[in-house]
């Protein structure tokens, strides 16, 4: 497997990770999961919890760019060790960004959500010029 598929599989395990996340908070704020109303639950979380969620789906909707572009690129014919760097670089600003919605650091957050967008349309740049 090439190390843009597996950047594509670390993101998509994110989400999941920052769920695991999620729910040792709620449970430590509520003492246990409401598993018949789990998101009426997750919506009163307050603090890390309630970022851990936030980061949890903010995860899922970066990886809904990232994995279009990872697949594209390999689909036209971007060589892997081109599109290396550019899916190395968005895991490291997605770690980043889950990190810094934990410690609730905004701006920090905020800069490494647009460097991960940086990695994607750098992605698809690579696919452009694959075809010209």
């Amino acid at each position: 497997m090439t190390i843009p598929f597996w950047c594509l599989f670390a993101v998509l395990m994110m989400p999941l990770l920052l769920a695991f996340v999620g729910g040792y908070f709620r449970g430590k704020q509520f003492g246990q999961a409401d598993n018949k109303n789990p998101r009426a639950q997750v919506a009163r979380l307050e603090g890390t919890g309630a970022r851990a969620y936030a980061a949890q789906a903010n995860a899922w909707e970066a990886a809904t760019l990232f994995a279009p572009a990872v697949l594209v690129a390999h689909l036209a014919g971007v060589p892997a060790e081109s599109a290396a760097p550019w899916t190395i670089a968005f895991v490291v600003f997605r770690v980043l960004h889950a990190g810094f919605y934990l410690a609730d650091i905004d701006m920090a957050r905020s800069a490494s959500f647009m460097g991960g967008m940086v990695c994607v349309v750098a992605l698809f740049v690579k696919i452009g010029r694959a075809h010209v």
